[in-house]
């Protein structure tokens, strides 16, 4: 586009050059004679000429810096497209906050470098720390648009920003000797707020996590039950001022009970935050022993938000990758 104003710029001053070439003022003849003086007809052609030169020269100018702009914006838009790269946790540790802001790597968890395909952990009790479990995919189960679809898992936009990686999760791993796992979660940043959208447009919020994970089986496949809390706390206020454990217990305007409070009517105006359960299953991947670092894939199904109570929850799938050190 740059390259276009500028060549119509440098044709429109080329067409204008020749009608100031040579040119006098109109009126030169006349204030000569007025004033006894010889016309400067000279002094006016240079003077026009230069004006012409001058002005194609900005015009290119203008064009050149418009040119720049462009490729630089392309470029800038193109980096932002652009994946950042996976790092180590050395790799990831090294790098400051200004390196990291702003370029989506704080979402990812790390990678191990070398180490072995599988599980390489001698039988005894270890402690697992540094936790991260980064999603890849999220898809909920709802109604098909097409009608000869029954209901299934379906692909969903992501909404909020890239903040849904949990990580610094920890608690004790036990490794039998005949393989098996059994992890317990205590404590870590597990868990992590999420809305996604349905194709239909419908937008389905929901509390990524693994709070109180009770994890058995063996390293092809290690997981058990969670708690999901309520994706509002007992304290959110809805516009009528009604919560869980705040606000009002039901709409002033409504009886408590009784012939005018119907089901429908009830679940909406008492307010629920009973919290639900989901599972998750682990598979590992890769081990580091030198490093003490293990890594694999893992899924994830667990429910929706209900709006306190007021709806039903929807299953929502997540796959992804995992991270973790051991110790």
């Amino acid at each position: 586009m740059a390259s276009s104003v500028a060549a119509s710029g440098l044709a429109r001053a080329a067409a204008l050059a020749p009608q100031f070439k040579g040119q006098e003022l109109r009126n030169s003849g006349s204030v000569a004679r007025t004033f006894q003086v010889k016309p400067s007809v000279a002094r006016t052609t240079c003077s026009a000429e230069r004006n012409v030169q001058q002005f194609v020269k900005k015009v290119a100018e203008a064009g050149k810096v418009a040119g720049v702009a462009a490729a630089t914006s392309l470029l800038l838009a193109q980096g932002a497209l652009a994946e950042p790269p996976k790092l180590t946790f050395d790799e990831l540790n090294s790098r400051t906050y200004n390196e990291i802001k702003g370029t989506g790597i704080a979402n990812q968890c790390p990678i191990i470098a070398g180490g072995e395909d599988g599980f390489k952990v001698k039988a005894g009790k270890y402690q697992l720390k540094k936790l991260c479990l980064e999603p890849t995919s999220f898809t909920v189960k709802a109604e098909s648009q097409f009608k000869d679809k029954k209901e299934d898992f379906q692909k969903t936009k992501l909404m909020t920003r890239l903040t849904y990686t949990l990580d610094e999760i920890e608690g004790p791993l036990e490794v039998g000797i005949d393989g098996s796992l059994k992890f317990e979660e205590k404590d870590g940043i597990d868990y992590a707020a999420v809305t996604v959208q349905l194709p239909g447009g419908e937008r389905v919020p929901f509390l990524f996590t693994i709070k109180e994970l009770n994890a058995t089986g063996n390293a092809n496949a290690f997981g058990g039950p969670f708690l999901v809390p309520s994706y509002r706390g007992s304290s959110f206020l809805d516009p009528k001022g009604r919560g869980g454990s705040t606000g009002y217990d039901n709409a002033v305007a409504l009886p408590a009970g009784g012939a005018g409070d119907e089901e429908e009517l009830g679940k909406e105006n008492t307010k629920n935050t009973e919290a639900l359960r989901g599972n998750i299953t682990f598979s590992v991947a890769k081990t580091n022993p030198e490093s003490q670092e293990l890594a694999g894939v893992f899924e994830s199904i667990q429910p929706s938000d209900t709006d306190l109570g007021s709806k039903a929850p929807k299953d929502v799938k997540i796959t992804g990758i995992w991270y973790a050190q051991y110790e």
